[in-house]
């Protein structure tokens, strides 16, 4: 039967329409590949460099139909513009304390640019990754209207996030002038993601992700002291979101196709880092054992005590899926990666 079936499963594989994601070897990245290749209806082909740490590990267990180097990114893309389903654009330099602002705006804007304007040449459907970090300290609230105006009052504290608002507003103009990716654009605002993948990351990994190793080690947990009155040593507040939702809903756009714009991409709940760290003691069963620390002076002004996405406009567009509780998602990510010896998605 395999060896009957065989022909036409490689001219299934052949005729397939591809999907390319940028970052794709990367922690968000990783977790759409997976959710694409479970589905089987393309050839997903992911742009990355992979280094080397055990970066790798996070696309082992899929089936990746081409790894392209960034620096053969648009030879591929002409080369296979006619077979070209979409893009999601995922790749960035990530790290908030990054100090080298000409390597950011590079990568996060320069290339992205490149990447939008190639779409919208050759009507190439597009996805990319904005970030919660555009919004600053919060105090102009967090909205995620196509509106240049309000996007130029909003104060990111890092060039990371100076750069994902740079290119939202050429998106945004872009979008007044009728020249954008057709059939479907779309922006996503990343709130803040945790869950399997994120390893090679280290010291930028998401602080759920850096106290669950604590946790899991039988180790206390380490919270950064507040220095705003308002929060408590460790009451500092983020709407965190579980990496397969954020694959659930990048999948989904590719479902729906009428569907474009620039949308948050959190739960629209917010939790504590107290509130992260006691539902990690409960998953492996221990009391909370948690300590405060000094924040590195570099980070003191550069820090944000709240985050909450206003996810209406995700909801208007049809999106209604339920997202991950923080009990449910910390438990998977506990029990079916971390303690186990393999904790690869």
């Amino acid at each position: 039967m395999r060896a009957e079936n065989q022909p036409f499963l490689e001219w299934s594989v052949k005729h397939m329409k591809s999907i390319l994601v940028t970052g794709g070897a990367g922690f968000i990245g990783s977790n759409l590949v997976a959710e694409l290749n479970a589905r089987g209806t393309h050839n997903v082909v992911v742009c990355d460099t992979l280094g080397n740490n055990d970066k790798w590990r996070n696309l082992a267990k899929h089936a990746v139909a081409e790894i392209i180097a960034p620096e053969y990114l648009f030879y591929w893309l002409e080369s296979n513009q006619q077979n070209l389903e979409m893009i999601y654009h995922l790749g960035a330099v990530s790290s908030t304390v990054e100090k080298n602002v000409d390597l950011i705006i590079q990568h996060n804007f320069s290339l992205s640019l490149k990447i939008w304007r190639w779409a919208t040449a050759n009507n190439v459907r597009m996805l990319y990754t904005s970030s919660a970090a555009v919004y600053g300290d919060g105090s102009q609230g967090f909205d995620d209207a196509l509106d240049v105006e309000y996007m130029s009052r909003l104060r990111p504290l890092s060039g990371y996030g100076w750069s994902k608002q740079l290119f939202d507003v050429h998106v945004a103009n872009s979008h007044k002038r009728g020249e954008f990716p057709h059939p479907q654009w779309v922006g996503l605002r990343l709130f803040n993601a945790y869950g399997p993948n994120e390893y090679h990351k280290e010291d930028q990994r998401s602080v759920l992700s850096k106290i669950a190793v604590q946790v899991v080690q039988s180790a206390a947990v380490r919270l950064f002291r507040s220095y705003n009155p308002q929060y408590p040593d460790g009451g500092q507040k983020r709407d965190v979101i579980y990496v397969k939702d954020c694959a659930r809903v990048m999948a989904w756009f590719l479902d729906h196709p009428e569907v474009s714009g620039l949308f948050n991409l959190g739960t629209g709940q917010t939790c504590s880092f107290n509130d992260m760290a006691k539902a990690l003691f409960k998953s492996v069963k221990r009391e909370p054992n948690i300590h405060y620390f000094d924040m590195p002076p570099s980070l003191v002004s550069n820090y944000q005590y709240f985050t909450q996405a206003n996810i209406d406009r995700l909801r208007a567009a049809g999106y209604s899926q339920a997202f991950t509780s923080l009990e449910d998602g910390v438990n998977d990510y506990v029990q079916n990666y971390l303690t186990r010896a393999d904790h690869y998605r």
